[in-house]
């Protein structure tokens, strides 16, 4: 099988662009370094195919060819299957003499790599406890330059090495010293700045990989891997890798014998270093850097609890000036007015330097400001959407070509608030001081095709940066979004209110109008009410002056269905609701009118059963002269040869329809004639879209109006 190298793709990010540097295939050196031993093997056949380092001195002199697990006295295969070996992964083996046996899995490859056995510092149960105590510490410190301070201290007594510094990756990819343990003979590097290529991208992608790594000696001379060919096989996650070159010439530049580096990964990205240097020669064996390992991984959960404890007091002290502004927006009135009013609360909240509202062509500022021509220009080169992200930056002229418009403001955060309305808040130039572990812009002469050669000068550069403003931290541009939605809220509400205050104006002025004309229709009602009693009381008049006879029925005919129509006037004059009106109350009070007129005879033999029915007006009118037109037939027909007879008047609904039934127990005839009565009726009923049926009652007559409640 030929060995085939990995690509730069496999452990750079996509898209770098690349620096010489960042070009050298590291994990492609083909060599270890000469403490250890490497075996690479064909994981189908197990068979030794190259190797590297000492191997006939700790092994035996015929180890090419030979099957792995013979050379290790262990079952390697059976290692292997119970803990699959993947990129990345290791399997510990059991020590072969005198040396730790790690497993990994490289490509095609399997390969076995051998370290000389350390001696322990102290026992497994004093390792753990002394790591609790130390993680414990890292949990005390308050601040995140205490717990740099601490961890710095309890990695140089864990290692031993003269100077441990804790080194953290900036924005930039530049480094920073943040931490720092050192002998006091040796110069100090707390607080100095290390440019990005100091450490190239394809090594910090193999510092997330590989946790730690170590240089006993950078006077080492590489053990290729032997026999040749087997330059390409992928050692990104042996320990005992030969270094770049470039790398061991850097820490000869600065006085290091050896070096040790421990990755401090947070949530999977890496976070920074625990940088070890010892000037004289100096190794770390494999029990105390995994050690390292574990306590680096307690000082980055560490580290992000403290940058989450930050960012969760920033952002309550952010919902605490949106929960004051919050009454004051929701008042009645313009919510962008109101935040002029208190631009410089609004300015403050996000510890800005000065504070834009554009609305529209006008602008009103708050603190420092630029002119507003000025403002409008960089608006219009922003071109903002309603939804879109904020617009953010420290450093203006790298974003917009006329910044040199703005003077001394470097920093700008705006969003739009719609499409008329945009708020931005701006922070004037920090000048900074950086201190630089030697000049960073110096550069290293390269003639083409030359060897690569790092920088050699460590001394104290001083620089001052300019252009560039106080960081917006992701909490303030938060915040920022969360005051935009409270604007919209506002005014949303605003406008809800206004328009529920004009609706309860026009419900008032509705009602005023509606109590008028109440009070216009009961007083047209009471005088209807009182011209029909009047006619009433003429028709009675004229009856009794007529005598007995059939002039004198007819006219107390008329009165009855005159008093039909005239109590629903006198009803709608006493109650409040006019549209509608109870069906069984009127008809009572009209029958009983009917009684009087009658005569107390038949007022006794009347019974009434009437079922509550709510009926609009207009149809009580047409169902009560239908059901004075059936009493007055009953009067008339049932009982020929007598003064009175049984009477039953029964109202009755059935979901949307009612039935009114007059029934007697006279003669039984129905009165089928073409009387005056009659066509009135006819006319009536089929107003109301109903239907009058006569059925035998034995004896008497059962006469039954069937209509629905309401007009269809």
């Amino acid at each position: 099988m030929d060995p085939q190298p990995a690509p730069e793709s496999a452990i750079l990010p996509a898209g770098a662009e690349l620096t010489p540097c960042d070009r050298e295939p590291i994990h492609l050196s083909g060599a270890v370094q000469p403490h250890g031993i490497l075996l690479v093997a064909d994981p189908r056949t197990m068979r030794v195919v190259a190797g590297a380092g000492p191997i006939e001195d700790a092994l035996r002199a015929d180890w090419l060819g030979e099957d792995l697990s013979l050379l290790l006295g262990q079952d390697v295969a059976g290692l292997t299957d119970a803990a699959p070996v993947g990129p990345g992964g290791t399997v510990l083996a059991e020590p072969v003499a005198g040396h730790d046996v790690a497993l990994h899995r490289a490509g095609p490859w399997l390969i076995a790599e051998l370290e000389r056995v350390g001696e322990a510092p102290r026992s497994v149960a004093g390792m753990l406890g002394w790591l609790d105590a130390i993680t414990a510490g890292f949990e005390r410190a308050g601040t995140l330059k205490a717990l740099c301070e601490r961890a710095a201290s309890a990695f140089r007594t864990l290692t031993g090495f003269d100077r441990v510094m804790i080194y953290r990756f900036l924005d930039d990819e530049a480094g920073c010293v943040v931490g720092e343990d050192r002998a006091p003979t040796l110069s100090s590097f707390l607080h100095h700045h290390f440019p990005a290529t100091d450490i190239p991208r394809q090594a910090r992608a193999l510092y997330v990989r590989n946790r730690t790594r170590v240089i006993p000696d950078v006077h080492y001379v590489p053990a290729p891997l032997r026999p040749a060919g087997f330059e390409g096989v992928d050692l990104s996650d042996v320990a005992i890798r030969s270094v770049s070159p470039v790398h061991v010439e850097y820490l000869r530049n600065m006085g290091v014998e050896a070096s040790a580096s421990i990755s401090i990964v947070k949530d999977g990205l890496l976070w920074g270093l625990v940088a070890c240097h010892h000037m004289t020669p100096r190794t770390l064996s494999r029990s105390i850097r995994a050690a390292a390992a574990a306590m680096a991984g307690a000082l980055a959960r560490q580290i992000l609890a403290k940058e989450e404890a930050e960012a969760y007091r920033s952002r309550l002290t952010l919902r605490s000036d949106e929960d004051a502004l919050r009454p004051l927006l929701f008042q009645d009135g313009d919510p962008l007015k109101i935040l002029g009013q208190r631009a410089d609360d609004v300015r403050r909240m996000l510890d800005a330097d000065g504070l834009v509202l554009i609305r529209g062509a006008a602008v009103t500022g708050s603190g420092v400001v630029p002119a507003a021509e000025d403002v409008l220009d960089l608006v219009q080169a922003l071109s903002l959407r309603e939804d879109a992200l904020p617009f953010v930056t420290r450093e203006l002229a790298t974003e917009w070509n006329g910044a040199g418009s703005f003077g001394a403001i470097t920093g700008v955060l705006a969003l739009r608030l719609d499409d008329r309305h945009l708020l931005m808040w701006l922070r004037v130039e920090q000048i900074e001081e950086i201190e630089w572990a030697g000049n960073p812009h110096k550069a290293v002469p390269l003639e083409p095709g030359a060897t690569l050669h790092p920088r050699a000068s460590f001394e104290s550069w001083h620089e001052t940066v300019r252009g560039r403003a106080r960081r917006w931290t992701l909490e303030q541009v938060e915040g920022a979004s969360r005051l935009r939605r409270l604007l919209r809220e506002a005014r949303a509400s605003n406008e809800l209110r206004r328009l529920n205050q004009e609706l309860e104006r026009a419900s008032v002025e509705k009602d005023a109008l509606l109590a008028q004309k109440d009070l216009l229709m009961r007083e047209v009602d009471h005088r209807v009410q009182n011209s029909l009693q009047l006619v009433s009381s003429f028709l009675a008049i004229q009856a009794r002056d007529a005598g007995p006879g059939v002039v004198a029925d007819q006219l107390r005919e008329a009165r009855s269905r005159l008093s039909a129509v005239a109590l629903v006037h006198r009803r709608l004059y006493r109650e409040d609701q006019i549209e509608t009106i109870d069906l069984s109350r009127y008809l009572s009070e009209l029958l009983d009118d009917m009684k009087a007129s009658l005569g107390d005879e038949w007022g006794r033999c009347m019974t009434l059963a009437l079922a509550p029915v709510l009926i609009p007006t207009d149809r009580a009118v047409n169902i009560g002269l239908i059901a004075a037109e059936l009493v007055i037939n009953a009067t008339k027909y049932a009982y020929p040869d007598r003064d009175g007879g049984p009477i039953e008047i029964t109202l009755e609904q059935y979901r949307n329809r009612l039935r009114l039934i007059v029934a007697d127990q006279g003669v039984g005839k129905t009165n089928e004639g073409e009387g005056f009565g009659s066509r009135m009726m006819r006319a009536v009923v089929q107003r109301i879209d109903g239907q009058v049926e006569y059925l035998d009652n034995d004896p008497g007559v059962r006469a039954v109006l069937s209509a629905p409640i309401e007009a269809d």
